[in-house]
Formats: C-alpha cells, sequence, structure tokens
C-alpha cells in the first residue's frame, strides 16, 4: 500500500533511533542497556542528552524542563533519525506540553514514536496534531527486563514490517477476560488511566468523540480506579466514546467490578485483557489511527494504513 498522508516509513536495518527521556530518569546500568538492545535488532541509537541527565531539585525527573522537551524535538528534526524511542516512563511528559512546538513532529509525520505510561500525555498531544503514535514498551523499563523477548520481537516486527490497511490485531487475551459485544470505528485513543483523566480540562486533552478508548493502569487500587473512572464519565468521556479497550490493570487488587459498572450497561462493545500496558505481555498498539473494534471477536482491524 502507498504510503498515507499520517503512515510511517518502517524501519530498515542500520536506522537510526533517537531515544529521550521526557518522563522519568534511569539508571546507568538501564541506559547502558539500551544500545545493546535496539543492535540486536539491527538498529543503531543515539542517546539524547535526557537520557544521561536529572532535574537539579527533582529526581523524579530526567533533567529539567527545558532540556527534555529540546531533546525531544531535536530528535524529530535530526534528519538522520528514522525514529523516535522514550527510554522510560515514570512522570514528568505532563509538564512538556506547553513547552512543545509541535512543528517538527509534523515535519516528520513518517517517523514512528514509541512509548507508553507517562507517555500517554505526548500521545494526547500528537493525536491533536493528526500524527499516531505507538503505545509499546520502552528500552529502559520493560524491554531490559528477563523475559521480555516475546514484547521486543513483536514491537521491532510491527516497526519493520508493512501494516497496512486491513490488518487485524488479534492477539491473545489475558485470563479472566470479558467483553460486551458489538462493533465500534474510530480512532483508537487513551492509554494510562491516570494520564486520561488528568489531561481532562486541558487543551490536550484525548478527542474521544466516536472514538475507541484504551484504558490501561498499574498500582492502583479499585477504589482509585473508580475515582478516576467516575471523572471520565462526569466529563463526557465514557459516553462520547464509540467502544473500550481494556489493557491490563496490575499491582494491584483487579478492578474488574468497577470496570464492568462503569462501562457495561452503555449500549457500547467492550473488550477487556488485551495484552497492552504495564503487565506481561505488552504487545504494541497504534494510538491514534482509525481502527474497527469487534469486541465479541476479540480484535482491532486497522482502517489506515501504519507503515508504509
Amino acid at each position: 500500500a502507498g504510503r498515507g498522508p499520517m503512515s510511517w516509513r518502517r524501519l530498515r536495518e542500520g536506522d537510526l533511533v533517537g531515544v529521550v527521556a521526557p518522563a522519568g530518569p534511569a539508571t546507568p546500568a538501564a541506559v547502558a542497556s539500551v544500545e545493546p538492545l535496539f543492535a540486536r535488532f539491527g538498529m543503531r541509537t543515539r542517546l539524547y542528552p535526557s537520557c544521561q541527565t536529572r532535574h537539579p531539585r527533582h529526581d523524579f525527573l530526567a533533567g529539567d524542563d527545558a532540556v527534555r522537551a529540546a531533546d525531544l524535538q531535536a530528535a524529530f528534526a535530526d534528519p538522520e533519525v528514522h525514529a523516535v524511542c522514550c527510554l522510560r516512563g515514570g512522570h514528568g511528559s505532563l509538564r512538556l506540553l506547553d513547552r512543545i512546538d509541535p512543528t517538527s513532529m509534523r515535519a516528520n509525520a513518517h517517523k514512528p514514536f514509541v512509548g507508553y505510561s507517562d507517555i500517554t500525555a505526548l500521545h494526547a498531544l500528537r493525536a491533536h496534531e493528526g500524527l499516531v503514535g505507538l503505545h509499546a514498551p520502552m528500552p529502559a523499563s520493560d524491554l531490559r527486563l528477563e523475559g521480555a523477548e516475546g514484547d521486543a520481537r513483536a514491537l521491532f516486527e510491527m516497526l519493520t514490517q508493512t501494516v497496512a490497511r486491513g490488518a487485524v490485531l488479534a492477539p491473545v487475551l489475558q485470563e479472566a477476560t470479558w467483553h460486551v459485544p458489538g462493533h465500534a470505528s474510530g480512532r483508537l485513543v487513551g492509554g494510562n488511566l491516570s494520564l486520561v483523566a488528568a489531561l481532562l480540562g486541558t487543551r490536550w486533552a484525548w478527542p474521544v468523540e466516536g472514538a475507541v478508548l484504551f484504558l490501561e493502569e498499574v498500582g492502583e487500587a479499585p477504589y482509585r480506579i473508580d475515582r478516576l473512572l467516575t471523572q471520565l464519565s462526569l466529563a463526557g468521556v465514557l459516553d462520547a466514546a464509540g467502544g473500550f479497550v481494556l489493557g491490563s490493570f496490575t499491582e494491584a487488587e483487579a478492578p474488574t467490578s468497577v470496570l464492568q459498572e462503569h462501562l457495561t450497561g452503555r449500549g457500547k462493545p467492550v473488550l477487556a485483557g488485551w495484552p497492552a500496558g504495564h503487565g506481561r505481555p505488552n504487545r504494541p498498539l497504534p494510538l491514534g489511527l482509525r481502527v474497527t473494534l469487534d469486541a465479541a471477536a476479540g480484535t482491532l482491524t486497522l482502517e489506515e494504513d501504519l507503515l508504509a
């Protein structure tokens, strides 16, 4: 398929991947593991300064806001860089939204952008620019852990192969899954539930009207999931969405009953158990792309080219 206005150029062996740290810092050992990881899949890497710095006052940030924002923009503007990958999540992406001039992102719409968790904020910014992002594991967190080989292989396969309109994502769903049957077609939006909620009331809130809303979370007790979903409900988000895909909700008691209470009974399809988020497996998902959800079949069908 020919490349559409939003589709990416697929990566080829020897391509250079720019690695940036728009959120939290990584340990020196984690940073040192990044280059060998990409090399295993035939890619070269360029680590931007934010990957090796820390904020002078806030140890939860990888460098100050100006450095992190500048790195993100520089990676997209660099003609040698073919894709931009976030080092890890944590916290800090939200602080960059009003510092980022999306011009270089728009001018380099053919470059894949990879990250999840706190990076949800940057995916939302890109969605407002009509750009796609890959909700996928990151090199200094998930991909360096034991047992992550399957996730890494799935990520690099998606980045290096043509992924055209009509492609069907049909992964093995997580155990104890559930669904509300039905179909919904719209842009796939969302990501980490806390970040989706944190963006409400800002001009970067996810455009949810008619969209397929994906949500995942980590380390939040059911009562906190209930609070976040209630916030989305009161803000009109759950009424506006056309359907729902739920990823992993890990490191806390399973919030199944809370999710079911908020999402069933709306006359909209719901598919739980999608293998994406802070659990494992964590398979790549193209945020911002038009998809069709078939909740009973457990599939997402791409309605636009992703990589050409």
